[in-house]
């Protein structure tokens, strides 16, 4: 059975491209264009992983993670920020919220599943 991803973003070309990537290489892919969403979509459906955005109207990708992890059906599913934000300081506050990993937009397909097959399989 396909390992499941929910991919979080308010750009409708970022997640058209993510699970273009994603579901080319065997993976199921459920979308919410923003936190809130998103949230509401990991509740309705168990995932093995999370790809957020940190810039989106509502909630935000750290208080996504943050939300989820407080909940004990996500307290350790591994889940990784994909967003514009590169500063350090930022990095510090998504492993402090429980980010598993941060990838740099634009991102380069190859590196995403690296990445998604390295914490997921």
């Amino acid at each position: 059975m396909a390992k499941k991803i929910l991919t979080v973003d308010d750009s409708a070309s970022i997640r058209q491209m993510v699970v273009f990537t994603l579901k080319s290489a065997g993976y199921d892919v459920v979308e919410a264009s923003d936190g809130n969403l998103g949230v509401q979509q990991a509740k309705k459906t168990q995932v093995d992983l999370i790809l957020t955005d940190q810039n989106m109207p509502g909630m935000d990708g750290l208080t996504l993670i943050k939300t989820l992890r407080a909940t004990p059906q996500y307290k350790s599913t591994p889940m990784l920020m994909l967003t514009t934000e590169s500063s350090d300081a930022m990095k510090m506050q998504g492993k402090t919220a429980g980010a598993t990993g941060w990838l740099v937009k634009p991102f380069d397909p190859q590196k995403l599943l690296e990445v998604v097959r390295k914490v997921i399989g």
